[in-house]
């Protein structure tokens, strides 16, 4: 099924992550990663930045699409105030994962949706994960398994990152992945989408 009067659906993200989120609602849709400048604005609190970059990244591509229906994401990971981006090094995910030792970690994963008729929804997800204290060993003998350093946050709840918490507080887990797929299922379906 495609969106009504609409022509195809993409998901303006280079996440393999997202995609496999979004697959699970079984659409046809394609993928295409956005130039956007990511950095936030001054004094920005991560939940506006969250939702401010998942619109830039929606409105990037429908730009060049504009009878398409696009979804654009983003996840702030905010630890006591501070942003944690995605590691890239393994020295970066050791003091990452060092600074959420003991701490409530927010993770803000905003999702936007675009319409060819200028309909444009957006939702806002907080997930607030509780770590366990860490000890530099555990953090070394974790990041030897799984080093995830494309990951906010320097984890995959989705994979052994989930023995690092003590809890995780969410009305949906697929936001912590990535992509809120309870919000955007209720977009799509305002949209005149068939799901399940």
């Amino acid at each position: 099924m495609t969106p009504r009067e609409g022509r195809g659906l993409w998901l303006a993200s280079g996440s393999a992550y997202r995609a496999g989120l979004l697959g699970r609602l079984g659409l046809a849709f394609e993928s295409e990663a956005p130039d956007v400048d990511e950095s936030p604005l001054p004094d920005e609190p991560p939940r506006e930045l969250a939702r401010r970059l998942a619109h830039l990244k929606a409105a990037a591509v429908h730009a060049a699409r504009p009878d398409a229906w696009v979804i654009g994401s983003d996840q702030v990971a905010d630890c006591a105030g501070r942003i944690l981006g995605k590691p890239m090094t393994l020295e970066a995910a050791r003091g990452q994962l060092a600074a959420s030792s003991g701490q409530v970690v927010d993770f803000h994963t905003a999702v936007c949706l675009l319409g060819p008729d200028g309909l444009h929804q957006a939702h806002c997800d907080l997930t607030r994960v509780r770590f366990r204290a860490l000890s530099a060993d555990v953090i070394e003998r974790y990041l030897a398994q799984e080093p995830a350093l494309d990951c906010a946050g320097s984890f995959k709840a989705e994979g052994l990152g989930i023995t690092l918490f003590e809890a995780i507080e969410s009305r949906d887990p697929t936001a912590l992945v990535g992509l809120p797929l309870i919000a955007l299922a209720r977009m799509l379906r305002s949209a005149g989408l068939e799901l399940p």
